[in-house]
């Protein structure tokens, strides 16, 4: 069983917003597979669930706001008994431009607050991530940029990095091959 943790903020006045990619990454993901997303408060997400090639596909958008993301994802491992090894965090990262991604084995949370939280949740920084580019930054706080909206051009970048099948093609072919093609 795999874990799909997309990073985000659940309230609808974040949904265009950079720091809502992850939300987005697996709103995609999920449409393409016919899944739907349902809220489980006991596990502070939104949670849909379906078998890709065989094996079950756990995908969560946590409900408790971007910096406390480590919640959600370490109730998701106990409760669906995942290990760390199985988990794969998508998130957007403001060091990348727009229309690039980055996959990752494991690393710092690169002040990254979701990814911080959930290093402190799985007591590890061992899991893969797909990074999602939102840059660059302009000269204003990181903290008023990621909660900036999109705008219509910038969408239509990043839902052409989006429509591409890199979870499928992560959760089929492996990360070391995902690097190589989308790196």
């Amino acid at each position: 069983m795999k874990l799909i943790a997309g990073l985000g903020n659940f309230e609808s006045k974040y949904l265009l917003t950079r720091h809502n990619a992850g939300f987005m990454a697996v709103d995609f993901f999920a449409q393409r597979h016919s899944a739907d997303f349902k809220t489980e408060k006991k596990l502070k997400s939104m949670i849909c669930k379906f078998k890709l090639n065989g094996e079950d596909i756990v995908v969560i958008k946590p409900i408790t706001y971007m910096n406390l993301s480590g919640e959600a994802v370490s109730l998701a491992c106990n409760y669906y008994k995942i290990d760390k090894k199985d988990v794969f965090i998508i998130y957007d990262d403001i060091a990348l431009d727009l229309g690039k991604v980055r996959l990752r084995a494991s690393g710092s949370d690169g002040g990254h607050n979701g990814i911080k939280s959930i290093i402190q949740h799985l007591g590890s920084k061992d899991f893969d991530r797909l990074k999602i580019g939102i840059g660059p930054q302009p000269n204003i706080p990181s903290e008023s940029f990621v909660l900036q909206n999109f705008s219509s051009e910038q969408l239509k970048v990043l839902k052409q990095v989006l429509q591409q099948e890199i979870i499928e093609d992560y959760l089929t072919q492996g990360l070391q091959k995902c690097q190589n093609k989308y790196n």
